[in-house]
């Protein structure tokens, strides 16, 4: 089994109590604006037309301060396993757990921005050691984006997508993998996609939930469900789309508010999990508080609300038009994602596609959302990814 080289520590992480108390004060200080001005139906997406409803907010703002225990993720993280290394100056943080089976295969996991590695602590262990003896084990490794949680920020520009998957070569390398599989959904999918199309010779193969054709495809190839995923990614970046806008143009002005206070940094990611989420009203519906509030935490006490932004100043609409993946790629497209590309389209990018899946259920956030079905069609779909790749 390979090692880590000298150039990987493992590392505990551990949020001084000061950190933990002035958190609680703010939260308790927090100055908040009247109840929006919708029409209050009973529950329904129509309660969040202008953002996060003040009553929810106040409601997990208060288990926030009185009965979230931030503590028990630090543990959860810290037996998964944590490690650091240093990657063309910056220091990059991911989780790694191998798998106890000598056929698993090295699988590297990105997220994506508003969450963090708190996207796949749920199914971490089943991926790498699963209960079915004949799906397929994984040794994975999933790091923190530059800028995100205990990765550093960071001080000048250039980190984009195509250098961070050109860093994840060389981190899977020093561990010892120098062929291995990419999931990812959000931003994760789009490095995930640059993975398979630029470095074919290291990736086997990838799955991704968030597969993206050529620009200025035709819609006649479609089919009236296919035109109507065309539609709806259309009508989300025209009307839907302000965050990302914003990010990607002013990211140090939102960075204040997200750095500065816990409650608006927990409004402007808690919209998004509400949003992008396969539910009729809350994404508690799906999502536990503790697990939005793991992520939420993540991004405050590490200040990284403008530092993790600044992926869209350095990414947003960059993906080559002209790459294309030639290694088996897997797709899935959960019918409540904010994007979902056409399978025409997407074959016009992912030369070989060796499986497609169109659930029933789940969001932007299937790992948290379904996270056994999550893991099931991750693992089906890497286990046909894999013998395409033989």
């Amino acid at each position: 089994m390979p090692r880590p080289t000298s150039d990987v520590q493992a590392c505990e992480t551990h949020a001084t109590d000061a950190d933990l108390d002035d958190l609680r004060a703010r939260l308790a200080a927090a100055r908040l604006p009247e109840a929006e001005t919708v029409h209050r139906a009973p529950p329904g997406p129509r309660r969040w037309e202008q953002g996060v409803p003040l009553a929810d907010l106040v409601e997990v703002v208060d288990y926030w301060r009185t009965g979230y225990d931030w503590r028990s993720f630090e543990e959860r993280l810290n037996r998964i396993g944590q490690f650091r290394t240093t990657i063309d100056g910056l220091g990059i943080h991911f989780l790694h757990r191998r798998s106890a089976r000598a056929d698993a295969t090295p699988l590297l996991l990105t997220h994506g921005w508003p969450d963090s590695v708190a996207r796949f602590v749920d199914v971490v262990d089943e991926l790498a050691d699963p209960t079915a003896a004949d799906a397929p084990a994984f040794h994975v490794v999933a790091p923190s984006l530059p800028g995100f949680g205990y990765s550093d920020k960071p001080t000048t520009t250039g980190w984009g997508t195509e250098k961070i998957a050109a860093a994840w070569v060389e981190l899977m390398g020093r561990l010892g993998y120098h062929r291995f599989a990419a999931h990812g959904g959000d931003w994760g999918g789009n490095i995930t996609t640059i993975l398979g199309g630029r470095f074919p010779a290291h990736v086997l193969g990838i799955h991704t939930t968030f597969a993206e054709g050529p620009p200025g495809l035709t819609t006649d190839v479609l089919t009236a469900t296919e035109r109507q995923w065309a539609e709806e990614t259309r009508d989300f970046w025209r009307n839907r789309s302000a965050y990302a806008k914003q990010q990607a143009t002013r990211p140090q002005t939102i960075g204040y508010s997200l750095v500065d206070s816990p409650v608006g940094l927990l409004a402007w990611i808690l919209d998004k999990f509400a949003e992008w989420s396969d539910t009729e009203d809350s994404p508690f519906e799906t999502i536990s508080r503790d697990r939005v509030l793991d992520n939420v935490t993540l991004y405050w006490l590490t200040r990284t609300g403008a530092s993790a932004a600044r992926i869209y100043y350095e990414s947003h609409n960059s993906l080559d038009p002209e790459l294309r993946v030639d290694v088996p790629a897997a797709i899935t497209a959960y019918p409540r994602d904010t994007e979902k590309c056409p399978r025409p389209w997407a074959q016009e990018r992912y030369r070989r596609i060796v499986r497609w899946n169109s659930p029933d259920s789940g969001g932007h956030f299937p790992s948290l959302e379904v996270p056994e079905y999550f893991v099931k069609d991750l693992q089906e779909g890497l286990a046909a990814v894999l013998t395409a790749s033989r």
